[in-house]
């Protein structure tokens, strides 16, 4: 094992075109993250991202690797039909993650990152019949985009991927009954946020629930306005409707797009072997 983790001499980059490179190593920063949030589960789970073109191939972790161990060059390459395609560990990767993402990347053309969490707190609200709740700013944001798929047993037969994908359908937020989380994204940062905002609303889900007082709900008008505000439909109070327009010196930029450039940052910090 010691063998497979030295890959510091690596060809892979070389044989790979800088496209490739560049999601690789934001592929390998989303596992050492998600290592460094406190949402990894051992060796289990899985975060991937598709590689452009009409090809369909993918990027997924080798199986037998921690999160915090992954690199650049340690990811294994497979095809639409589970065909490794490039594996420097020789590890291959875990069946669960092939029949889960290689279902949603072949169903959604905009997934080019799926990312597979078994988070404590996502686990803890996936067993809640309710699912999740608009207890707090955090869940309302997300309500309009969360789908739920029930657990029908450990994800290692291909014939449940027709219902995944149904039960997903145009969802970025996935709540698997029972199993966990799993959320969608353009990018890999994208893909990431969204799953710190889903991972975040399950946990204070968690803590309210458990703070043994009565619940207090947000209004039905704040509850709708905050859905029309997130939703890609127009804001109550903007420009149109008589509301102040937006400050001419408010950043623009993508929130996901800023969120990760500052991630990245913290990496360099931390350990920038992810890179190697």
């Amino acid at each position: 094992m010691g063998e497979v983790l030295n890959l510091k001499s690596s060809k892979v980059r070389e044989q790979v075109t800088e496209e490739e490179w560049r999601l690789r190593v934001d592929l390998a920063a989303c596992y050492r993250l998600c290592a460094l949030y406190g949402w990894n589960d051992f060796i289990f789970t899985h975060i991937s991202a598709r590689l452009p073109g009409e090809d369909r191939h993918y990027l997924i972790n080798p199986f037998g690797l921690f999160f915090d161990e992954i690199t650049a060059s340690s990811l294994v390459k497979i095809n639409s039909e589970g065909e490794i395609l490039l594996d420097e560990t020789g590890l291959g990767y875990n069946i669960g993650g092939y029949v889960i993402h290689g279902a949603v990347h072949a169903a959604r053309d905009d997934a080019h990152c799926v990312i597979h969490l078994h988070t404590r707190e996502g686990v803890a609200v996936s067993g809640q019949k309710a699912g999740l709740l608009p207890l707090n700013q955090n869940s309302l944001t997300l309500m309009h985009d969360v789908a739920y798929h029930d657990f029908e047993g450990v994800a290692l037969d291909t014939d449940e991927r027709e219902r995944l994908v149904e039960h997903v359908g145009t969802k970025n937020h996935v709540i698997l009954r029972n199993h966990g989380l799993l959320t969608l994204g353009r990018t890999v940062a994208e893909g990431f946020v969204r799953m710190h905002a889903l991972h975040e609303a399950c946990a204070l889900q968690v803590m309210t629930l458990a703070g043994g007082v009565e619940i207090g709900y947000p209004s039905q008008e704040a509850q709708e306005k905050v859905r029309q505000q997130t939703s890609g439909r127009r804001r109550p109070g903007s420009p149109a409707d008589g509301g102040s327009p937006t400050p001419p010196g408010a950043n623009r930029m993508s929130v996901p797009d800023l969120a990760w450039a500052g991630l990245l940052r913290k990496l360099e910090r931390i350990d920038p072997s992810y890179k190697n």
